[in-house]
């Protein structure tokens, strides 16, 4: 993504003939994605910024209306773009909490300051979210509990985790 901007999800499809989008969102339980005034929506290296008409859940996706889009010509187009908002309109996560965003990247550290690998992705599973960290030879899945999280620390670009016995093994 480019700097400034955070991505909500990616607009999988058309719904329709006039004009709705249908979003996958990353965090389907995200309360920002009904209060959306402007988007913008980002493909192939451009950006667009586009009022919000309208916005409602549809089964695990949420249903998305822009202004001026008003028809399924108009509407394809957008089809595997990323909306995004500005990093400015998120509200500050509550202490001990990341957006995905800030995370994603992070070098990885045991308790000792072994390097475990890179966070490349998060799963969000029923039970937590798991944290994919890329290793040297393997991806390992650490869950992303507070008792296994020790530290983030977002300037140093680093976080320390706490792992069970045989984790890595896994």
């Amino acid at each position: 993504m480019p700097d400034g901007i955070v991505a909500l999800g990616e607009i999988a499809t058309t719904h329709g003939i006039g004009g709705w989008l249908k979003l996958n969102p990353y965090n389907l339980e995200s309360p920002l994605l009904s209060a959306l005034s402007e988007v913008i929506l980002v493909k192939d290296g451009g950006r667009t910024a586009v009022e919000v008409e309208s916005v409602r859940p549809h089964r695990r996706q949420i249903l998305i209306k822009l202004r001026g889009i008003d028809d399924i010509e108009s509407a394809l187009p957008w089809v595997r773009s990323t909306l995004a908002v500005p990093e400015e309109s998120l509200a500050a996560p509550a202490p001990g909490e990341y957006y995905h965003y800030q995370v994603i990247g992070l070098e990885v550290f045991d308790t000792t300051g072994a390097r475990i690998g890179t966070l490349k992705q998060i799963w969000s599973t029923p039970g937590s979210e798991l944290y994919v960290v890329a290793g040297a030879d393997k991806e390992h899945l650490i869950p992303a509990v507070k008792e296994i999280i020790s530290e983030v620390d977002l300037a140093a670009g680093r976080m320390i985790v706490n792992l069970p016995a045989g984790l890595l093994d896994l």
